[in-house]
């Protein structure tokens, strides 16, 4: 979706790629995380916190700060006028009151599973370890000022996010 919204002109700090550059040797968030984890290798650490709660409270402790710094300089930085942030773990990471709109693109479970098994990135038992580890569909539908559903194609998404944008743009 954030692709199909800087098409239209938005800026976009997309939350997720900031968390792997503040991990990176020299970022703000790696020497933390060697200390508690000994590694960042994605998988390895991926695989703990998805199976240690205690394991993903505490890289969320060492993270969330440092990727929330980012945000706020290139925000501070930015003049475009509307400007995007994707945050997976909005309601996890408490940054619901830190938006204009919450935007949540909604897919049922099923559909989620099967499309990322099929991409090859992750085994099925691996995405139902990673959803069960975040808010649920229903909490983040309650944060949601907008809801876009994406249980069809690409060009069915495109369609809901240009009426979304054209609404937005009336406001």
């Amino acid at each position: 979706m954030a692709d199909l919204l800087a098409a239209h002109g938005a800026a976009i700090i997309d939350t997720d790629e900031i968390a792997r550059e503040v991990v990176q040797p020299g970022g703000p968030a790696h020497a933390a995380v060697v200390e508690r984890f000994g590694t960042i290798d994605r998988r390895t650490l991926a695989d703990l916190v998805f199976s240690d709660h205690d394991a993903r409270r505490d890289l969320d402790v060492i993270v969330h700060p440092a990727v929330a710094a980012v945000v706020e300089q290139r925000l501070a930085g930015n003049q475009a006028p509307v400007v995007v942030l994707v945050v997976p773990l909005l309601v996890e990471a408490g940054w619901t009151d830190k938006v204009d709109h919450i935007v949540v693109v909604d897919t049922p479970e099923e559909i989620a599973v099967r499309r990322v098994v099929a991409s090859g990135r992750l085994t099925e038992p691996d995405v139902r370890r990673r959803i069960a580890a975040q808010a649920t569909r229903r909490q983040r539908l309650a944060h949601a000022d907008t809801v876009l559903t994406n249980r069809g194609s690409l060009d069915d998404l495109a369609r809901q996010v240009d009426a979304f944008w054209a609404a937005a743009r009336r406001r």
